[in-house]
């Protein structure tokens, strides 16, 4: 099972929640979240790049007892900067140009684009146990992420309950009361980039609708400045995500697209 977060702000639970938070604090991505020992945890904190669209800027992995700090080309393990690949007998860093890929023995794997997209992969052993912007990995979608007992919560409230409170750091909560707006102008677009023949290979795979409304938030908070960033962010995602689930999406990205 598979969580992600990617292009604007979009994230998709373990179990397969996708919302949107634009939050620019450290928070819990996905952590074990048992009360006795925690075998992992993964923070991670996102800001706005030089084009003025989110980036993840940092992660921050805990593993046992090591500490995995990761940057755009830069790994560092226990306060010191590693050369990739990098082993012990916890966990393989890998990094190329494009991604940087963690393993981690107790059952998790972690891509990295180096910008917005991560993707964590956790053992079915951890259903149940997780709390973070992943979710509780519970099977059961919205329930206990955005539904608790008697209280709902919208994705606003529900991201900044996850901040990682750190004293002497000022950053803004997003605001609880935003109402997304309605992009309904866009779904004919978005419907016929996620449906070309290059994902025939995926229909079955993944839940469209979802990735269909994500590409419609895109081209609205992108009003109008489309660059590749808002046109191509979720269609990668869609693009990974069904290659993950055994699909095999055909070369989608044309010289004039993407």
């Amino acid at each position: 099972y598979v969580c992600s977060t990617w292009g604007n702000n979009h994230f998709k639970t373990f179990d397969g929640d996708i919302y949107q938070f634009p939050g620019i604090c450290e928070y819990n991505f996905a952590s074990d979240c048992r009360e006795s020992y925690k075998e992992f945890s993964i923070h991670i904190q996102r800001g706005l790049n030089s084009h003025n669209h989110p980036e993840i800027q940092y992660i921050l992995i805990t593993i046992k007892d090591f500490t995995v700090y990761l940057r755009p080309k830069l790994a560092v393990v226990d306060g010191r900067i590693v050369k990739t690949p990098y082993y012990s007998s916890v966990l393989l860093i890998e990094s190329n140009d494009i991604y940087t890929k963690v393993y981690a023995k107790l059952g998790l794997i972690l891509i990295w684009n180096q910008e917005d997209a991560l993707m964590v992969e956790l053992d079915s052993k951890f259903n149940n146990h997780t709390c973070g912007l992943c979710g509780d990995y519970n099977g059961v979608p919205i329930y206990n992420e955005f539904i608790n007992g008697d209280a709902s919560y919208n994705s606003i409230t529900y991201g900044n309950l996850q901040k990682i409170s750190k004293p002497n750091t000022k950053c803004e909560d997003p605001d609880e009361t935003q109402a997304l707006p309605s992009c309904d102008e866009h779904r004919d677009e978005c419907e016929s980039l996620l449906t070309s023949s290059a994902f025939a290979d995926c229909r079955l795979r993944l839940n469209l609708e979802m990735y269909i409304q994500a590409c419609m938030q895109d081209k609205c908070a992108c009003s109008g400045n489309e660059d590749s960033f808002c046109l191509c962010s979720t269609v990668s995602e869609y693009s990974r995500q069904c290659s993950h689930a055994g699909g095999r999406p055909s070369e989608w990205r044309t010289w004039d697209f993407c």
